[in-house]
């Protein structure tokens, strides 16, 4: 209902602001900031109401809690006024308990003094009278429960649940206030016309096969295969890579075949061939690489159209042929050809046939160990993209899966799409060093920008432009991470001082940080948490799903996790023996994962305080720091800055980094299955950071390395 709130304002100042009824935009801003409820959001009614008791304003707290009442609860039927009763009750306590705790007993006296015409012929306060005169209430078996923790928290969520159940009951304008019916209901659409459409891609497809049968195809052969007409697809592809200069390392990626399930995939035909036919007479037919896979096609002169034709059906057999085209193939490749531009090709499939053909049709990488049917995916494709020319720092896809933001050490941003082409969206430069990114969650097409000079800049990538830019600390300019709530109400901020050495670069013991919660709406600080046992850099930060929990990675070794609904930490532990580097929660969110600078990969039980679940230690170029080696000894070496290890969608496999690629472990009872591992490959530099996006059908892993390359390689999973 927030959320839905939220958005129809917004759009309301957008029609005031095309009409050009600026004041009407005036009292409406007016009466949005002074909204007693707060966009119906439940959170900023609990803050008001937890404000009014802390700063002991008891007149503003019984003159809101009627406001409630007048506006919200007098709708509710008969049977829920004991409920709105118990919360004021409750209420008036917890006013009264923090008075006593916090050491105010002229407003514990205040409070009786004045309700005492309204509470004293009330049953539930009749033994509270005697509360400002006894010297230790907290140890009284009557008041003892209220003065716990376990009390306030429970009065709190009870509160927070009947305020969010009352909101999600209250009667929906004409207005349209139900967004999240429709986008649920478009998206439903949008799933049945995909699914439609990959049903009339294989139809089609499976239409095209069967034309390409019975059909002949006239076209003019190249010059350098007219005696290669005999090799398979697998020759084909390795001959016009040869011949070809211009052709890509990497090949095309196949979108439409994307979306294929692995069954209904259409599989190259065996080409059918005549004993007649000559090499001159056979050729093989290039479609697109981006919409079919290569395809062997049939060509036959006009010459001798008319005689090969008529005789080709009926005088020799499908088994026949097959046994022909073996026989001229195997002596195509053990005889030179007396052509000069075939020559070559010999040379070129000197290895056994079988096995480059078994790995390219599987469309495993270079270095993959394993059959194919062990391993846990199958590699459709896998592109490069080389804008950048320094080492990458953080590579991040947004949450809907469309665009890809990349920052290297040169403080370049590349916001990059790669559906269904692969082309970049926008360039951002800084004067200033840039040293973190985040995608903002609502909406996705904001990005936030972490400076090295304590800034942080919300960047709208459709616009092309800076909406604001917010001053953190002075005293802590490194803005080392940045993490979005789910909500995208809030960010969270980790500011570091500079290290001792003076150099942004590095870190090479742990220094003064902090860790600072922003609003995104007003762009205000919200509150700064606490660290202990003293402030400290916090290298890594992530939320759970909606946002009610945060864990962070510090530089002394320390794992925190925090409420968000009460803002503080609920626990902490001692988590590796040097800095923390990368964390986040398991899909089922009861345990979270960490890699340290200790080389660890730890998983850890977040209903258990410091009680670890499994732990196995990971290869340096997985955790850094990494090193890339050049010409006359020179080295460049990086301390990890981004994600270093994502989970798929279902957090059954995890992605990590190597020094020739990404790899894939499978994760059982959070221990990394080693014999079940796949290698992505493709880098020449060690991979410093990855991503794994499942919001599209195949799931698409990131790997950035040192050199500025990042590889995209696009799995789908061999599951039944």
């Amino acid at each position: 209902m927030g959320s839905a709130v939220e958005r129809t304002d917004e759009h309301v100042r957008e029609y005031l602001i095309y009409r050009g009824f600026t004041s009407t935009l005036k009292h409406l801003d007016g009466d949005i900031k002074a909204d007693k409820e707060k966009g119906f959001r439940v959170d900023k009614i609990i803050d008001q109401l937890q404000q009014f008791v802390h700063s002991f304003d008891l007149f503003g707290l019984k003159e809101y809690w009627l406001y409630l009442d007048r506006r919200l609860f007098c709708r509710l039927e008969d049977v829920y006024r004991t409920t709105v009763n118990k919360l004021r009750t409750s209420l008036y306590r917890y006013y009264v308990i923090n008075t006593i705790q916090k050491g105010n007993l002229e407003k514990t006296q205040e409070f009786f003094h004045k309700q005492a015409s309204e509470l004293q012929g009330q049953a539930e306060w009749r033994d509270w009278f005697i509360l400002p005169f006894i010297p230790a209430p907290e140890q009284n078996p009557t008041f003892c429960p209220y003065f716990s923790r376990q009390w306030a928290d429970t009065f709190l969520v009870s509160l927070h649940n009947f305020l969010s159940v009352l909101f999600q009951c209250m009667h929906i304008l004409q207005l349209k206030l139900h967004f999240d019916a429709e986008v649920q209901r478009t998206t439903s659409l949008a799933e049945e016309n995909e699914q439609l459409r990959q049903l009339l891609f294989t139809l089609q497809m499976e239409s095209r096969d069967q034309r390409d049968e019975d059909e002949m195809v006239h076209h003019k052969l190249p010059s350098y295969v007219q005696n290669m007409d005999l090799l398979g697809d697998t020759e084909l592809d390795s001959m016009t890579s040869q011949r070809t200069v211009s052709t890509a390392t990497t090949p095309p990626r196949n979108f439409f075949s994307t979306f294929l399930p692995q069954g209904r995939r259409t599989p190259g035909k065996t080409p059918q061939f005549t004993s007649t036919s000559s090499p001159r007479q056979i050729a093989i037919g290039r479609k697109d690489p981006t919409t079919n896979p290569v395809r062997m096609r049939q060509v036959i002169p006009q010459s001798q159209l008319s005689t090969n034709q008529s005789t080709n059906h009926t005088t020799h057999p499908r088994h026949k042929r097959i046994q022909d085209h073996e026989k001229e193939r195997k002596e195509l490749l053990s005889k030179p050809s007396s052509q000069g531009e075939a020559e070559p090709v010999t040379e070129t499939f000197s290895k056994p046939l079988e096995s480059s053909s078994s790995n390219s049709r599987s469309g495993l990488g270079e270095g993959e160990r394993g059959d194919l049917s062990e391993q846990p995916f199958i590699k459709l494709s896998q592109e490069e993209y080389g804008e950048h020319h320094s080492s990458i720092m953080h590579c991040r896809v947004d949450c809907s899966g469309r665009r890809v933001a990349s920052l290297d050490v040169d403080g370049v941003i590349k916001v990059w799409s790669f559906n269904p082409i692969m082309q970049t969206k926008a360039t951002v430069m800084s004067k200033s060093p840039l040293l973190s990114l985040e995608w903002a969650t609502k909406p996705d097409r904001l990005l936030l920008l972490g400076s090295g000079v304590g800034t942080v800049r919300l960047y709208d990538t459709e616009a092309k432009k800076n909406l604001y830019e917010i001053n953190i600390d002075e005293t802590h300019p490194r803005i080392l991470s940045l993490a979005c709530s789910p909500s995208g109400s809030s960010f969270v901020c980790s500011a570091a001082a500079l290290s001792r050495s003076g150099s942004c670069d590095s870190i090479p013991r742990p220094v003064s940080g902090q860790l600072v919660l922003w609003d995104t709406k007003t762009v205000k600080q919200q509150l700064q948490f606490s660290l202990e046992p003293e402030p400290v850099a916090i290298n890594c930060t992530a939320f759970n799903h909606n946002g009610n929990l945060l864990v962070t990675g510090a530089a002394d070794g320390l794992i925190r996790l925090f409420d968000m609904q009460q803002y503080e930490s609920a626990m902490s532990w001692r988590a590796h023996s040097g800095e923390v580097y990368s964390v986040e929660f398991s899909s089922d969110e009861n345990t979270v994962f960490s890699i340290g600078e200790d080389g660890k990969f730890i998983q850890w039980n977040i209903h258990r305080c410091g009680v670890k679940q499994s732990e196995q230690v990971l290869p340096q170029d997985a955790t850094g720091p990494f090193v890339l080696s050049g010409y006359s000894g020179y080295k460049q070496v990086q301390v990890p800055r981004g994600q270093l290890f994502a989970f798929d969608s279902e957090g059954q496999h995890v992605l990590t980094c190597s020094s020739t690629g990404g790899l894939i472990y499978r994760l059982t009872n959070g221990e990394l299955d080693v014999e079940s591992m796949m290698s992505l490959g493709g880098h020449k530099a060690p991979v410093v950071t990855v991503d794994w996006c499942s919001a599209v059908d195949c799931g698409i892993c990131l790997t950035a390395s040192m050199d500025g390359k990042i590889k995209l390689s696009t799995l789908l999973s061999q599951k039944s």
